[in-house]
Formats: structure tokens, C-alpha cells, sequence
């Protein structure tokens, strides 16, 4: 998307584009971010390096709205999760966003377990989490009765839903939009300078100049952040793999199965999606690699095995994807988020598994820290009054546009997505600009088949003028 050169006078340079705030870095946080601001007055610019928004860690989650219970006490992880999931369920039906109201249960598995089980109720309700309770064995296979007799007991957690991952992402940008943020893809930052006054970024070729710069680039977050400053942490990739059931399978459970955490990741989940399927993962090992997070078979072989150890019918449903994604996680427990007070700069780092949640909450948070301290220079614009668009329903429990009869055929038999879906996700106010991009607005070529029967003709749509490059590629990065 083209960005319109600003008309302002104190420009720092002929050629550099002028913004009140330029986010780096597309995903949950950083559209959520370029919402805020947008909304709040400033002249915002997102810029991505990858082909579409989610082209880095945001795109692979377990897709899960927590309430906090399990966070770290008084920290600013749990402050923001806390604010993201109150706006989330705020707004989330005037988006079109769907929830679905499963809760979750945290089973202990063995008596190890079960001795941990009394802190975590504690820590939940230390938390504000007051309605997360004990239930015993009986009353746990009662609810659960397709769990391995092994569970013993859980915490019971009623609040934590299951959500679309990737149609809100959409919405926080497409809303920003609206408010007159713009944004540029395949825009890679690669260094910068400060005047004293206005930062001028380099990217693409181009030059973008702008009073505040806000650092979301997730597993490059300390890389970006020596444009600025030595940074405080290390980023350590921590690579997370699933396992996609097909949606049969999904009948076997009715809340969020959560393992009992260990000190370094909060371990093997089983939940629903909001598409239908039935999730395992994800598994947790540190690389060095930021960028590319390949599925491993013996790796994959065992998380077979951890789900059949919980849920002994899995074996009879297949298993129609796997995936990974990349967490940024660092040396500390809790967000990195800091503003450099002297050079207009907030780095928002480490924001592990619980960005999806917390993204709303953290872009609250940065606004608060750069009006704190900045107060001498953060005037924007007036605010603007939201719109408000209408995500696509992608939920299955919800109904679909093949259902409410779009006039369309259908092009994906598998996930049911018709042609009129596919055409506005190629030329909505956030276009899909890669194949993952269209895959995740859309859910085509995302079922058992996994684009066998589809592709071709997805193929034929993108080349018809709908997208420009055409989608014979993914770009995500």
C-alpha cells in the first residue's frame, strides 16, 4: 500500500515520508499497536518486512484468550493480558471476532502433579482469576470423559477461551486503516537515524521519517533495537511444533486441556480451534535460527505420543497438518518493554505465547509510556471516532458465508470457502498480499487436503488482476 508523502514544512528530509509513529513489525502486537495510535490522533505507518501481516511468530499459536491465572505475580505480562482480554471481549463482537466458551482445565497426571496443583489455584486467585476452582478425578472424566484415567484432578479455570488467531490481527489493522494509519509490506527495516527530533528509517530503498518509532519485530527485536540502543536482552528463539486433527477429532474434548507448567514452558496443550479441529502442541526447543521453524518427525512422534498418553482415541482421526512457530522469548520471565527517553524509541520485546492475549493490553501500555515519557511532545491529531468493520466469520460453530448463501460456489470443499470469500479477502482495506495471507483470511486450502483439489483454481482467481504480484508464492517470511 502506497503511503502519501506528508505535506508538512519541518520535514528532515526532501525524500523521507513523515508519520507521527511508525510501528515496525506486523504482527498481533504491532497491528494492535498502529490501531492505538491511529485511533488516538497520530499519523501512523506499520512496516513489515515479511509479504502480509502474521508473517513471523504471530502466525503459529495455540490460538487461546487467557485469563492470567498462571502468570507471573505483579508482573507487566499479567497486567496486560489482563487488559487485553477485558477489550478483546469488549470489542470482539462488533469486529465479527468469535469466542468460544470452552474454559480449561489443568491436569495433574501424576502425584508430582497433583502436590502443584493447590499453588497454581493459589496464584489464579492471587491474580484475580476468582472463579478457578478444584474439581476432582470423578468430577474431571465426568466432564472429560474421553481422558486417560491417568488424570487424576484440575484446576478448573472457566474463563479461558478459544479465539480466531488471525481475523483479529486483521481487524486491530484493517480498524487503524479506517482511522488513516497506512502501512507497507515487504518493507524490511534495516537501520536508522535520530536527529534529535525525528527518527529517518531505512527500508526497501526508501526512507521513512517519524517523530516515534516502536519496535514489535518479535524474534528480530534485539537486532532492531541496536538502531537505537545496546539492548538490555537476548532474544532466544524457542520453537513451539503442533499437530492438526482433523475435525472429527474434535468431539473428543470440551474445554482446553492445559498441563501442569514446568519452569520453562507451560507444556503440551489440547484444545479445539476455532475452525473445527483439534490442536496438540506445542512442544518447546531453543535454535538460533529467527526465521525458519521446520517441522521434525521424531519430535512430532513424540508429541503423537503425549497426546494418545491424555487422550487415548486419538489414533483413530487423522492427522491433516503440522506446523511450527517461533516464540521470542529472552532470559527474563516478563515483556521487555522500555521507552530510550532521549531518542523517541519504545522497544516492545519478549512477548512470548501470550502476545494473542496480551496485544490489546501492551498497545495500551506503550501509549501510556510514550504520553509518560514524552509528555513535552506526543500531540497528535483529534481522536478519531472507530469504525468498526465486519471480520469474515471463520469460525465453524458460527455461521458461514456457504450457509447464508453468498451467490457463490464453493471453492474449497474441505473448509467450505466460496469464491466471494476468496474475491473480498483479495480486495478488502487490508488485501491479501501472499498466499498465507489469503489463507489465513479465508481458511482455503487449509483442510485435510491441504489445497490438492483447490490450489489451481485459487491459482486462476489470483491471476485475474485480484492480486498483483499473483499468488504464485507465499512471501511470509
Amino acid at each position: 500500500m502506497a503511503a502519501n508523502p506528508s505535506q508538512e514544512t519541518n520535514l528532515p528530509s526532501q525524500t523521507a515520508l513523515m508519520w507521527d509513529v511508525i510501528v515496525i513489525g506486523g504482527g498481533v502486537v504491532g497491528c494492535a499497536i498502529t490501531r492505538r495510535f491511529a485511533l488516538a490522533g497520530a499519523k501512523t505507518l506499520l512496516l513489515e518486512r515479511g509479504g502480509d501481516i502474521l508473517s513471523g511468530a504471530s502466525k503459529a499459536n495455540s490460538a487461546i484468550l487467557h485469563t492470567g491465572f498462571d502468570a507471573p505475580p505483579d508482573s507487566l505480562e499479567l497486567a496486560c493480558m489482563q487488559a487485553g482480554y477485558r477489550e478483546y471481549l469488549d470489542i470482539n463482537e462488533r469486529l465479527n471476532l468469535p469466542v468460544l466458551k470452552t474454559g480449561a482445565l489443568v491436569v495433574a497426571w501424576n502425584d508430582a502433579q497433583l502436590a502443584q496443583l493447590d499453588g497454581i489455584l493459589t496464584k489464579a486467585h492471587n491474580n484475580g482469576v476468582n472463579d478457578a476452582r478444584m474439581i476432582g478425578q470423578t468430577a474431571l472424566l465426568s466432564r472429560e470423559p474421553n481422558l486417560s484415567r491417568d488424570a487424576l484432578a484440575a484446576v478448573e479455570v472457566p474463563g479461558e477461551y478459544v479465539i480466531d488467531p488471525w481475523s483479529a490481527p486483521l481487524a486491530y489493522l484493517t480498524q487503524a486503516v479506517g482511522a488513516g494509519a497506512q502501512y507497507r509490506f515487504d518493507t524490511e527495516v534495516l537501520s536508522g537515524e535520530f536527529d534529535g527530533s525525528f527518527w529517518q528509517l531505512s527500508a526497501a530503498g526508501q526512507t521513512f521519517a517519524g517523530r516515534f518509532v516502536i519496535n514489535c519485530t518479535g524474534t528480530n527485536g534485539d537486532n532492531i533495537e541496536q538502531i537505537c540502543r545496546k539492548p538490555a536482552f537476548e532474544i532466544r528463539p524457542r520453537k513451539g511444533q503442533f499437530l492438526v486433527y482433523d475435525k472429527t477429532a474434535a468431539g473428543l474434548i470440551n474445554s482446553i486441556i492445559l498441563p501442569v507448567p514446568t519452569p520453562t514452558t507451560k507444556g503440551v496443550v489440547l484444545t479445539r480451534t476455532a475452525f473445527g479441529n483439534l490442536l496438540l502442541g506445542p512442544t518447546a526447543e531453543e535454535q538460533e535460527d529467527r526465521w525458519n521453524a521446520p517441522v521434525e518427525r521424531d519430535i512430532l512422534q513424540g508429541l503423537i505420543e503425549k497426546g494418545v498418553s491424555m487422550l487415548p482415541d486419538l489414533p483413530q482421526h487423522e492427522i491433516t497438518a503440522t506446523y511450527a512457530g517461533l516464540r521470542p522469548a529472552t532470559q527474563f520471565k516478563d515483556y521487555q518493554i522500555s521507552a530510550e527517553a532521549g531518542k523517541n524509541w519504545v522497544g516492545v520485546n519478549g512477548i512470548r505465547s501470550t502476545g494473542l492475549t496480551a496485544a490489546l493490553g501492551i498497545a495500551a501500555h506503550v501509549e501510556h509510556l510514550l504520553m509518560e515519557t514524552f509528555p513535552g511532545i506526543t500531540r497528535f491529531g483529534p481522536a478519531k471516532t472507530p469504525t468498526w468493520p465486519r471480520m469474515p466469520m471463520l469460525a465453524e460453530a458460527e455461521p458461514r458465508a456457504y450457509q447464508q448463501g453468498d451467490g457463490s460456489e464453493i471453492i474449497c470443499h474441505c473448509e467450505r470457502v466460496t469464491r466471494r470469500e476468496i474475491e473480498q479477502a483479495m480486495s478488502g482495506v487490508v488485501p491479501a498480499e501472499s498466499l498465507g495471507g489469503l489463507r489465513r483470511r479465508t481458511r482455503v486450502m487449509m483442510g485435510r487436503c491441504n489445497g490438492f483439489y483447490c490450489s489451481a483454481r485459487v491459482a486462476e482467481l489470483s491471476s485475474k488482476g485480484k492480486i498483483s504480484p499473483p499468488l504464485a508464492e507465499d512471501r511470509d517470511q
